[in-house]
């Protein structure tokens, strides 16, 4: 990469700090806080803070590195499947992009149970669960995740993030607390916003603060819900969840657990940090889960007791109410995905393995890899906005495409590399892989 792209690059990237999530200052206005007159606003929110800070910043991103002779590195359009490999523009890339981490997104066996799929029940259900969009294929798959989590029953829904928040801003209200780990999804933030109830977080995976916050704060409020993942998407790292259990239940606290990132990828057969830690399906009260990640599809669930269940199905809008039902050819997806999953657990196997050799191999290389912890995601940690662009950057034009995460999706000070490893990588590519991001950091 040239001097002068790289000086256009940073100049580019120098505001993302910021980033678009992050509010610049309203227009000021001369009028007195006391009068009746409001500050005049364009109609097409044009001069909506968000909008104005990310048109700065992203605006013209096509043209800048067009000009640096760079790729523009945010949506840029791609060939064929997103797996271990991954086609821009015609170039094969070695791909840590994508959280197939199983490969059946791309299983054949999962695209025609897609394709069967849509010629029986066409490409939508057209109504929600409740009125009209009930088929078959909705209970088939709910019966394999209840009885996954050793639960009454599940529902699954339209889309992952929204089943967070629905979860949540269904089961508490006013009056209610949410404790939260402080990396927990934004999905989740989002939930306690629509729910109206207090908000308090505890050190990342530390029982001991979840229980000084709890001594604290619990006796003020009427529900409290303990929220956690099973595996922090941007960390690697797996919570110690008999500890945080024990503290929760000692409080009277109910709990949830994010299961994203870890159903399909912890445990001895992919069942999860419930099978991780040989914990019985009660142990916590909610159950979530994707169905976009290991199982290759679109889609959420949320598993537990029966009238728990039949409450999110009959009256949680958002989840079953008045949002149409998932797709039919993504729910038969999911569904053969799982049978894939649980006929194959060398899968399961081998996503493992590699998760811990790129965590090895990471070290090897003289990388900060924060607090993974050896599953199949391994951060590098660059801690600065421009280093961790630019790496992503020069690292696709050497093969290899990996994403850049910067502030606001992490704190200032912790910008990274992200690497999702899948079943079906190899170690040559992960070997590869790391000692070229050695190459590139050293020369930025």
């Amino acid at each position: 990469m040239s001097s002068d792209a790289r000086d256009i690059a940073r100049r580019l990237l120098a505001g993302t700090d910021s980033g678009p999530g992050v509010p610049t200052p309203a227009p000021t206005t001369s009028a007195s806080p006391n009068r009746r007159t409001r500050p005049r606003h364009d109609p097409t929110f044009a001069d909506h803070p968000d909008v104005v800070a990310t048109k700065r910043i992203y605006g013209s991103l096509d043209e800048v590195f067009g000009a640096a002779g760079l790729t523009n590195p945010f949506f840029h359009p791609h060939d064929g499947t997103n797996g271990a490999t991954v086609s821009y523009s015609g170039r094969e890339l070695i791909n840590f992009g994508s959280f197939s981490y199983l490969g059946l997104a791309e299983d054949p066996r999962v695209r025609e149970a897609a394709k069967d799929a849509i010629d029986v029940y066409g490409t939508s259900v057209s109504a929600s669960r409740i009125v009209s969009g009930q088929i078959p294929l909705y209970s088939d798959l709910e019966r394999r995740l209840a009885d996954a989590y050793a639960v009454d029953d599940a529902v699954v829904t339209t889309s992952g993030y929204s089943t967070n928040t629905a979860a949540v801003g269904y089961l508490l209200g006013a009056g209610d607390l949410a404790v939260c780990d402080s990396l927990v999804h934004s999905s989740i933030v989002s939930g306690t916003r629509w729910a109206g109830c207090k908000r308090i977080s505890f050190r990342h995976n530390d029982p001991d603060s979840l229980d000084a916050v709890l001594r604290m704060s619990r006796g003020s409020f009427e529900r409290a819900l303990v929220v956690l993942e099973g595996h922090y998407s941007m960390d690697g790292d797996v919570p110690p969840l008999p500890e945080l259990i024990e503290v929760a239940r000692r409080h009277d606290c109910s709990i949830m657990i994010d299961e994203a990132h870890s159903f399909g990828v912890l445990g001895r057969t992919g069942l999860g940090v419930r099978e991780l830690f040989d914990l019985p399906g009660d142990a916590v009260d909610i159950w979530m889960g994707t169905l976009s990640k290991a199982l290759g599809s679109c889609g959420g669930f949320l598993a537990g007791n029966a009238d728990l269940v039949r409450g999110f199905k009959y009256s949680a809008p958002g989840v079953s109410l008045y949002a149409t039902g998932p797709a039919p050819s993504a729910v038969a997806a999911a569904r053969a995905a799982f049978d894939v999953m649980r006929a194959e657990p060398e899968r399961v196997e081998r996503v493992q393995a590699n998760g811990a050799l790129l965590h090895r191999t990471a070290l090897e290389h003289g990388f900060d890899v924060g607090m993974s912890q050896g599953t199949p995601i391994v951060p590098i940690l660059v801690r600065d906005t421009d280093r961790a662009a630019l790496a992503s950057t020069a690292m696709m034009e050497r093969g290899v495409n990996t994403t850049a995460i910067t502030h606001p999706s992490v704190p200032a000070g912790e910008e990274r590399l992200r690497f999702f490893v899948s079943s079906d990588h190899t170690p040559d590519q992960i070997e590869y892989a790391m000692a070229t991001l050695r190459e590139v950091v050293d020369s930025l």
